[in-house]
């Protein structure tokens, strides 16, 4: 392994201004999506045509990966934005991994259940129990992180349904599942019955038409990736905006996040004539000038390896390869900083069982923040 340092900063609280995060290669793989470490100490990646491997941590040089699953034949990864693009272990149960991928004809999104095997080696392609299937209209915006929650639910990630601006008017529209983050029960799950709808869902008790039960949340153009503060469990979300702001969200119940209103905090159509009331605004937003062109979501550090930055949220950009950490207290950012440059493709963030953070870089595999 190559391992490359930061210079050594005190364990205060603010950013220092010559923060370089650095990384530590782990492995290759081609087109890495998801990285979960199971209570065992085993680590699981996905990669976006279908695959799923598994090695035993971090702590071992050049360990062997094992090749867990493969569902190349059901998974749709043509176009860009489709794929193998979500995975979750359940904490309640880690021989059942919840996948989410593209599938084809007619073309839809699909979380589903596979039985992991008595050895945690490898998962059985024939165990798959279908959650849920979400028609998809376009190729692009389909979304697709899992994560289960501090209360055992399992949070989806739908896009708006894809093209550009919208044309659906899915975002605001609480009638389809697409332009939303949904909160679902799985821990019955049947093929008859495959998942229930928590009774504090929002909009359980709408009216007909009113909403669909699944949705938490909702006005999300493409949460391509959210995840769990690991010590107060509040949900951070990365939303992908259209063509002028990128935005970083708290998920909370019920909330409505603007798309296609609004573009970040700015009216999506221009102008400030544009109807705000009940929005929620990103907690933070950045402009899309110059090389920035896609937020990828990260999460809020909870590790030991870097103590100054410990309580702050740590995401970055897949074009600009850039990583960020702001600080959020008492309802506003207290401070913001570039961390790293990295020049990679970050399609997406982990963490490990200690609450370290690993990046995964289109084509050239996983690395590690480390101080």
């Amino acid at each position: 392994m190559k391992t490359l340092f930061l210079d050594p900063a005190p364990a205060v609280k603010r950013f220092q201004s010559s923060t370089n995060v650095v990384q530590l290669t782990v492995a290759r793989f081609e087109s890495p999506t998801n990285l979960v470490q199971a209570k065992d100490g085993r680590v699981w990646i996905t990669e976006q045509a279908g695959r799923v491997w598994v090695f035993d941590g971090f702590q071992v040089d050049d360990a062997p990966v094992v090749a867990a699953l493969d569902i190349t034949d059901r998974v749709s990864s043509r176009r860009t934005e489709e794929g193998l693009l979500g995975m979750a272990l359940d904490p309640a149960d880690e021989r059942r991994l919840y996948l989410y991928y593209s599938a084809g004809d007619p073309r839809r999104s699909v979380v589903s259940r596979f039985t992991i095997s008595p050895d945690h080696a490898s998962a059985d392609p024939d165990s798959e129990l279908v959650i849920l299937e979400v028609e998809q209209p376009y190729a692009n915006h389909n979304g697709g992180q899992l994560a289960f929650g501090p209360d055992g639910y399992l949070y989806i990630g739908l896009g708006d349904g894809g093209a550009a601006g919208d044309p659906l008017g899915n975002g605001q529209d609480v009638s389809t599942l697409l332009g939303s983050i949904l909160r679902i029960d799985v821990s019955q799950a049947t093929r008859e019955r495959p998942y229930t709808i928590p009774a504090d869902n929002p909009f359980v008790d709408a009216p007909e038409g009113g909403g669909r039960g699944e949705i938490w949340a909702y006005g999300l153009r493409n949460p391509w990736r959210f995840s769990f503060d690991r010590k107060t469990g509040a949900l951070w979300a990365g939303d992908v905006g259209q063509n002028r702001w990128e935005e970083i969200d708290l998920i909370e119940r019920g909330g409505n996040y603007g798309w296609n209103v609004l573009e970040g905090s700015r009216c999506f159509a221009g102008g400030d004539g544009c109807e705000r009331e009940g929005m929620t605004p990103p907690v933070w937003e950045y402009p899309l000038s110059g090389e920035p062109c896609s937020v990828i979501g990260g999460y809020v550090y909870r590790g030991f390896a870097i103590p100054w930055l410990r309580g702050s949220y740590v995401y970055g950009d897949f074009c600009s390869g850039k990583v960020f950490g702001l600080r959020y207290e008492d309802g506003k950012v207290t401070e913001h900083a570039q961390l790293a440059d990295t020049r990679l493709r970050i399609v997406s963030f982990g963490e490990d069982n200690d609450g370290e953070l690993y990046l995964l870089s289109q084509k050239s595999g996983i690395y590690r923040l480390i101080n």
